[in-house]
């Protein structure tokens, strides 16, 4: 089953292979601000189809926020894989310690920019303690 992901103005389209197994909403200052709901992904699987006005924001070098510059939607981001150190509480896992970095990347899509992800279980993630 293959899903297509839309900014409001269709100058992004992304081309999901499934749906992700929940939806994550994090309390961090961006996401707060952006208001985005994400659903995680390995490399490769999403495919970017189009992308006429996209444009990237990251404010530690760390995160890399894209959005579309003609309408403004939050679109999708890649990121350092966080959950395979911390918790989605914050707290670090087994045989990890605060300020752990991970080593693998993960790439995060916007499910507000599906149609209707409501069957997703929704996670609440400490991202202003996280990272």
């Amino acid at each position: 089953m293959s899903l297509t992901a839309t900014c409001h103005c269709g100058g992004t389209r992304i081309e999901l292979p499934r749906l992700p197994e929940r939806r994550l909403e994090c309390n961090c200052t961006f996401c707060t601000k952006a208001g985005a709901v994400w659903g995680y992904f390995g490399a490769g699987e999403m495919k970017i189809v189009k992308d006429e006005h996209d444009r990237s924001y990251s404010k530690s070098g760390l995160n890399d926020h894209h959005f579309c510059g003609r309408c403004g939607m939050q679109t999708w981001g890649d990121s350092p894989a966080w959950s395979e150190i911390y918790n989605h509480d914050g707290t670090p896992k087994a045989g990890h310690a605060p300020g752990d970095m991970p080593s693998s990347r993960t790439y995060a899509m916007n499910l507000k920019l599906l149609d209707d992800v409501s069957s997703l279980t929704a996670e609440k993630v400490d991202g202003r303690r996280n990272w």
